[in-house]
């Protein structure tokens, strides 16, 4: 079946979510930050993640901006680096205008070439996904901005992908969802959705019970699947 919608995850899918660490640490003022910046964003990243999955079992939600915010205060600590509170202001604001990967905005103009509507599947908050979109460039490419603060619930909560099908009268089946994120992978694949993986590091197949129908290298070779 000829999906009808394609939809993107955010953060690590179309936003390197590594380019806040690193970039702030090339600015003159944090250069401290230069030699240890790449461990501070996979701990920051992993923890952001783990957060969002136990506050979900705990029935505990915060929303993205207070989750990042504490995963950053945890992996500052975990690299030992000392409380720096223009340091955390900095790293939180670039998180807002994270880089694209270099194929998106050309990956999502082809789509849209083939009469595909785009939508975003998030955690972020409408407000960190605003930001992130208009700071990559990518205003007027996407038909819907879904973030699961209209649930509150964090994927792969099913009831976060049942926001696609509802927002544009769709099965499940008629929706291509794409992430990079091998757990998103498996919750959407179960939902029902077709899913394509965005492997950017040769990471293994995830041993879960879902998996993709599609692996790519990046975001480049996905308007060759429609």
């Amino acid at each position: 079946m000829r999906p009808q919608t394609v939809v993107f995850d955010a953060y690590g899918t179309l936003f390197d979510v590594t380019a806040a660490a690193r970039r702030v640490a090339a600015e003159p003022g944090f250069a401290d930050l230069a030699p240890v910046w790449p461990g501070l964003a996979e701990a920051w990243r992993r923890k952001q993640l783990e957060y969002t999955w136990l506050r979900r079992i705990m029935g505990a939600h915060a929303d993205f901006a207070s989750v990042t915010a504490d995963a950053l205060d945890w992996a500052l600590e975990a690299q030992g680096i000392a409380p720096n509170a223009a340091l955390r202001a900095r790293l939180l604001a670039m998180y807002r205008a994270l880089d694209p990967f270099p194929e998106t905005a050309a990956t999502l103009a082809a789509l849209r070439a083939r009469g595909l509507r785009l939508a975003i599947l998030s955690n972020g908050t409408p407000d960190m996904l605003a930001d992130a979109v208009d700071a990559a460039g990518l205003q007027g490419l996407f038909d819907a901005v879904i973030s699961v603060e209209e649930v509150g619930a964090y994927k792969p909560d099913p009831a976060v992908y049942a926001l696609v099908p509802a927002r544009f009268g769709l099965r499940p089946g008629q929706v291509l969802f794409v992430s990079s994120n091998g757990w998103d992978i498996a919750g959407a694949a179960r939902f029902g959705f077709t899913c394509a993986w965005v492997n950017r590091t040769g990471a293994p197949l995830d041993r879960l019970s879902h998996g993709p129908a599609h692996i790519l290298r990046d975001l480049s070779a996905l308007p060759d699947l429609i």
